[in-house]
This record gives structure tokens, sequence and C-alpha cells, in this order.
């Protein structure tokens, strides 16, 4: 049982990386090999040199996933192309990957309404770019044994951008202060995405204005009557003696 456990854990463990050390075909050198075949399934304990056989009828690779079984566990595969693959895979997930970004926006118990509607804007902004925000209430002397006050007013703020995000942590008491977590509805990424196609989008508008604004002036100016070009007469001689 300890022999297919460990054919087991290595076809597991084997969908991750695979390092650039692992002994691929004639560098293994054990006498023999546990084969797996190129379906995940289980061969059996074979000897290496009919493990390879078998490789090259199968024009595949026979690469060592588990050195460190006994006997080791190799696998059949077009080794080239599961390298490839994962490199794929490795490059989209550094594309896609986001730092997790958290906001702070502080108040007050007993903040007034412009204020009020300042400190949502930013929320609201952050929420919009895949951020999440830190909400801090902030007591101050008598108000800290009116702590209904301060859940009130993050009760109100959740409610007011509810469209965009969630209360992803409690309102809580934190000593003098009171916290409220707000997460995002939209990931970072699809956030940026959008962004990006806002932006792309202004830009087209605003091109797309321009070439209309030279257009209608190559118009307007096209029906305008050439100016003719006043044609110079020959100045005439005052004095008779001289011949013109």
């Amino acid at each position: 049982m300890t022999g297919f456990r460990l054919v087991a854990e290595a076809i597991v463990h084997f969908g991750g990386h695979i390092s650039t050390e692992l002994r691929i075909n004639e560098r293994i050198r054990v006498p023999e090999v546990r084969l797996v075949g190129p379906n995940g399934e289980t061969v059996g304990i074979v000897p290496t040199e009919q493990a390879l056989k078998l490789a090259q009828e199968a024009d595949l690779d026979l690469v060592e996933i588990a050195p460190q079984g006994r006997p080791p566990v190799a696998k059949l595969m077009d080794y080239g192309k599961f390298k490839y693959e994962n490199a794929q895979k490795a490059r989209e997930a550094r594309r896609n990957q986001t730092n997790v970004i958290i906001k702070e926006m502080k108040l007050r118990p007993k903040i007034d309404k412009h204020d009020y509607e300042t400190k949502k804007g930013h929320v609201v902004r952050f929420l919009k770019a895949g951020d999440k925000v830190k909400i801090t209430i902030m007591f101050r002397g008598r108000e800290q044994h009116r702590p209904e006050l301060g859940y009130r007013l993050l009760q109100k703020l959740a409610e007011d951008v509810t469209e965009l995000g969630f209360v992803e942590s409690a309102p809580k008491q934190d000593g003098r202060n009171m916290i409220m977590v707000l997460g995002p509805h939209t990931k970072k990424a699809d956030a940026k995405a959008a962004q990006k196609a806002a932006k792309e989008t202004r830009a087209a508008e605003r091109a797309a204005e321009h070439d209309e604004e030279v257009a209608a002036r190559t118009a307007h100016n096209a029906g305008r009557p050439v100016a003719q070009k006043k044609e110079r007469g020959r100045s005439e001689n005052l004095d008779p003696e001289i011949e013109a």
C-alpha cells in the first residue's frame, strides 16, 4: 500500500512546477521504476530499460517525478509540452497577480453632512478601484461612552455603498476606536481592466471629436469664395517726355 500511496501523492503533486533538476529518459540511472502511464494510470514496477522502451514506442519521455520513492516513481509524458504549458500558466498567474491594498478612512461620530459626503466619495472611489477600505471611527472624550453613535454611522456608510462593496469585517470596538472593513464587489484585476477600457474609450472619443472639428473646418473653408488676386496694372507716366 505504501507504493500505491507514493504513486498517488506523486501524481497529485505533479500538477505543480517540475524542477529542472529532475532526471528524464537516459539520465534515470536506477535499475527499476514504479511506472505511471500518460493518463495517470499505475503500470507497476518495471525495469528502467523497459520503461524507456515504452516511452520511445509512445513517442513520449520518461520523467522521474518522485526520486525519493523505493523504487523511484517515473511517468510517461511529453515533457517539452508540459514545461511549455507550465510556463504559460505561470506567466498568466503573474499577469493576473494583484497586491491586496487596504485603504483607510477615519471619521468622527459627530461628523457633519458635508464632510460625510466627502469621506463617502473617497470610499466609493477606493471600492470602484477594487481596494478594501478600513473605516475607523475615532471617539474623543465623552464620545467614548456613546459607541452606538459610531455603530450607526458605520451602518449608514455600509448601506450607502452597498452597490460597490460589502461588510467584510463587522464593526468592532478597538480601544478608543471602532473599526469596520469594507470589501469591493469588483476584483482588483477587473477594476483595472475596466479603468483601462474606459480610458481607451475616452481617448477614442477625443480623437473622433478632433477629426469632426477638422472636417468641419475643412468643409467651411471649402465653401468660402477664393479671393482673386488683383492684377497690377502698369503705372501711368506723368511725364509725357518719358516713353512708357
